[in-house]
């Protein structure tokens, strides 16, 4: 790489350090703090906390960490819920290859990057993506997500520390608030009648499934939500 090329991903990835004060970063730091007092209040230490985050990186699976581990259940359980949490990660994953993968990039930077790659990064990346000259884009997804975990350490360590106990209500309502964010993100950025319909068939069926107590409800929401939201799309752009 020549110095110039060298220059111009450096200004890429700072420009996505700076993409940092944006609303899905400040969403996803005040979901942390929820995190943080949850997590405070079920007893596990700050640098539990901090291990925790970094190595999973996605909030929801984190919460379920916390919360199998603080119901008693063991740690293969905990493993398998939490791996089934995140398996929601595989299509933005793949998804998420295609566009930031630029000549000459390598598998050892996408395979180390794709940790980082959740729902604020990925909404991110959808984004700013295109408008990004594709040999600079991985450098300015780097910028961005390596900026953001940092700046969630830093604040979930600041929480923990000084917020205390939180009413119960008060970590739920935070913790909510990266989903409402995501699902507010997708349909801004929907294109066509089938992003629609799966997130109205999954805002139907998540709660209907989850109160049936059929298990894996998540799962079975998105396979048969998708599933149907495909077919109909699909069908209404046959040929007549």
């Amino acid at each position: 790489m020549t110095d110039n090329a060298s220059s111009s991903s450096l200004r890429w990835f700072l420009k996505g350090i700076a993409k940092l004060v944006s609303v899905p970063a400040a969403v996803l730091m005040t979901a942390q703090i929820g995190f943080a007092a949850l997590a405070r209040d079920v007893g596990f230490s700050l640098g539990e906390v901090l291990v925790l985050t970094l190595t999973v990186w996605a909030l929801p699976a984190q919460v379920v960490y916390v919360g199998a581990l603080a119901s008693g259940a063991g740690w293969i359980a905990t493993t398998l819920a939490v791996s089934l949490s995140s398996m929601r990660f595989l299509p933005m994953l793949m998804s998420w290859v295609p566009v930031v993968r630029g000549e000459g990039t390598t598998r050892l930077k996408l395979l180390g990057l794709s940790h980082f790659v959740a729902v604020t990064s990925w909404v991110f990346t959808m984004a700013e993506m295109p408008s990004t000259p594709r040999r600079f884009r991985l450098a300015y997804f780097a910028g961005f997500a390596l900026a953001l975990v940092i700046v969630n350490l830093v604040a979930i360590s600041v929480a923990y520390e000084l917020v205390g106990h939180l009413p119960a209500w008060i970590s739920a309502a935070l913790l909510l608030l990266t989903p409402l964010y995501f699902l507010l993100a997708l349909a801004g950025a929907g294109r066509v009648i089938d992003d629609y319909l799966a997130m109205g068939f999954g805002l139907l069926l998540g709660p209907l499934l989850y109160a049936s107590g059929i298990g894996l409800d998540l799962l079975w929401t998105g396979l048969i939500g998708g599933t149907a939201a495909y077919a109909i799309g699909r069908f209404r752009r046959r040929p007549a």
